[in-house]
């Protein structure tokens, strides 16, 4: 006797949340064991992050403070940090087609199997909940940023004036859209074939690529970031930056809460009554989600807060932990804000036609390649380069400004993933009415 479709589709979420989850964010991971002392000591993605841009700060800041700024074992130092900053970004450059094809492929092909009426209507809130965030994002970034940011125009992403000792040149194995291009064809085949064949290849491949940015990429981010501030501090342009940093991140925070807001607006509307008061049930939520910067290792306490906002089991137990893999509506806020403030802050204006099919194509890459510590991020850095412009430069900063405010994007995605829960559940009570189901989860 085989299991109803809608366990089928847990039981593949649960794998891939157990493949997903890292140590590197707060120390929490499904496939290993450690200590009570292990935990202790092990310090969370935030805390690194931090701990290496005021690292960069103080080791660029140096010269300045000493007066040796301009001496050439100093710059010689500076030019060092620059190398490797450089390799690593040409290692980046060089993962994120292959991070593309991986995750957009297999993602596309899961999907696809696991189509029915409830999924299908879950995955479009989340892109449209997606695309929307963005869209706000852009409204609120055209209106508000030029005049906070464009003071500062030109003071900001010049540490590339320290020339690389030596550069190592690896191309890409394809351009970022030939990815996006590949994978979208490559997924959506899977989807409607019986290729089983080519359906384990690319969960293989997506597994090596899952491995690399546990292993390599992500461990590695505090030094990279170290290292652009520190190239920043030395080139006299710390403060600019600085500047621009707070400004978007107070500005990121503040839309992420608003639009939490707004989405629980949406599911009262839908539910024809109040859904704010389930915002109490959420805060424990909430607040684990800021302590591990995990939408995955936050499942359990946030199912818990679903039925106790009196979400159906069946709903519950489909709904949480899917939209944790593809609703990421906190991260297309600080990506779309970020990159239009770093774009003002270097002399470009944004433009509709640069950010509308930006968004679009971002809320595909939010949807189709969640789950990995950083792989937000990653992921959409190919598109930000190729469809915005972004230089190498410009990509350091996006990605500190994303991770530095990880923890209240992942937040704001799992309070996010409530309201459609709750607009999920309305439709299925509607359904149940209709057609009487012979077997459902207990909501106790």
């Amino acid at each position: 006797m085989t299991e109803p479709p809608k366990f089928n589709i847990i039981k593949k979420i649960e794998r891939l949340i157990c493949s997903c989850i890292s140590p590197f964010e707060g120390g929490f991971h499904l496939n290993k064991s450690t200590t009570p002392a292990q935990k202790r000591r092990r310090l969370g993605l935030l805390p690194r992050l931090l701990i290496g841009i005021v690292a960069g700060i103080l080791i660029g800041g140096v010269g300045g403070l000493f007066g040796i700024a301009k001496t050439a074992p100093y710059i010689s130092f500076i030019r060092f940090i620059a190398t490797l900053t450089a390799l690593f970004s040409t290692f980046l450059n060089f993962i994120i087609p292959l991070l593309i094809l991986a995750f957009v492929a297999v993602g596309l092909a899961e999907l696809g199997k696991k189509a029915n009426k409830l999924f299908g209507i879950t995955l479009a809130l989340a892109y449209l909940s997606t695309i929307a965030a963005g869209f706000i994002s852009f409204i609120l970034g055209k209106a508000l940023l030029p005049s906070l940011i464009a003071h500062i125009t030109g003071g900001v992403v010049k540490g590339t004036e320290f020339k690389v000792l030596f550069a190592v040149t690896v191309d890409p194995v394809f351009p970022i859209m030939t990815a996006l291009i590949f994978a979208f064809v490559l997924g959506l085949a899977m989807a409607n074939t019986n290729t089983p064949t080519m359906m384990n290849l690319m969960q293989d491949f997506k597994a090596i690529i899952i491995k690399v940015l546990e292993g390599v990429i992500i461990p590695l981010i505090p030094y990279y970031i170290a290292g652009t501030f520190a190239k920043i501090a030395a080139s006299g342009e710390l403060v600019p930056t600085i500047i621009m940093f707070a400004k978007l991140y107070a500005m990121i925070l503040a839309l992420q809460w608003a639009y939490i807001l707004v989405q629980f607006t949406a599911a009262s509307l839908y539910n024809k009554e109040n859904r704010w008061r389930d915002l109490k049930n959420i805060m424990p939520a909430y607040f684990t989600a800021l302590g591990t910067q995990s939408s995955a290792a936050t499942i359990p306490v946030n199912l818990e807060s679903a039925r106790n906002n009196g979400i159906g089991g069946d709903v519950r137990n489909f709904v949480i932990p899917l939209c944790a893999t593809i609703h990421l509506a906190g991260d297309t806020i600080c990506l779309v804000l970020g990159s239009m403030g770093i774009l003002i802050a270097t002399g470009t204006a944004p433009t509709l036609a640069m950010y509308a099919p930006f968004i679009f194509m971002l809320g595909i890459t939010m949807v189709a390649a969640p789950g990995v510590p950083g792989g937000g991020v990653m992921a959409a850095l190919g598109i930000i380069k190729s469809m915005l412009g972004f230089t190498s430069g410009m990509g350091e900063l996006i990605i500190a400004l994303h991770l530095s405010q990880d923890s209240f994007g992942t937040a704001c995605n799992i309070t996010g993933d409530q309201a459609i829960a709750a607009i999920v559940n309305r439709i299925d009570q509607r359904d149940r009415q209709k057609t009487p189901r012979l077997s459902e989860t207990p909501d106790a």
